[in-house]
């Protein structure tokens, strides 16, 4: 989200973290701004049952955990590795310093949390109506609409059945017969077992 070389000459550093290490804990004080250089990092909740609640799954150039930057509470989920990947990392203050002097950063950041605010409120009100085609289409349509989590050449899906039922508060064997169900229906393509996007996303 931010040019890396900007980062560096504010004092950023490169860490690298591994598979399933986790980055930050939900609860902990934040110090760091975070943007994912190469990789995949999840950010969840996870129960008292060890069941995962995936709110974001990051691909490089996105920055994460942020919220803690802007209201200086702790961190409200935990952020994982879901593969050996590379981050770059800025001290929060230093994170404020900049994007006081560079207003567009500051712009972009608005915008990036009000389209966080719009996705949160649409889950939302998914979850309400208790239809699990209309949990998995909101977070399909979302995917779709910030081009994230899907071959941009073919319109494959790149998330397993369990991401998505992590991310929708859905059993695996409902979400599983929800993309059958919208095959059938011709709103989804399901080939060899790889899901695909159609025109009506």
């Amino acid at each position: 989200m931010i040019d890396i070389d900007l980062l560096i000459s504010w004092g950023a550093a490169y860490k690298k973290v591994r598979v399933n290490q986790i980055i930050f804990s939900e609860g902990q004080p934040c110090f760091f701004y975070n943007q994912l250089v190469s990789g995949k990092v999840k950010w969840v909740n996870v129960d008292n049952e060890g069941k995962e609640c995936i709110h974001s799954i990051f691909e490089p150039g996105d920055a994460f955990g942020d919220l803690p930057l802007f209201d200086d509470a702790p961190y409200a989920a935990t952020a994982i590795a879901m593969e050996d990947s590379i981050l770059i990392r800025l001290h929060k203050h230093s994170f404020l310093d900049l994007i006081k002097k560079n207003s567009h950063i500051h712009l972009a950041f608005t915008k990036l949390l009000t389209q966080k605010l719009r996705f949160k409120l649409a889950i939302i009100r998914s979850f309400a109506s208790n239809c699990p085609e209309l949990r998995i289409s909101t977070i399909l349509s979302q995917l779709k609409h910030e081009n994230k989590h899907f071959c941009k050449d073919c319109n494959k899906l790149n998330l397993t059945r369990q991401q998505l039922a992590d991310m929708s508060g859905l059993r695996v064997e409902t979400v599983i017969r929800t993309i059958r169900n919208m095959h059938e229906k011709g709103e989804l393509v399901i080939e060899k077992g790889k899901v695909y996007f159609n025109d009506m996303f």
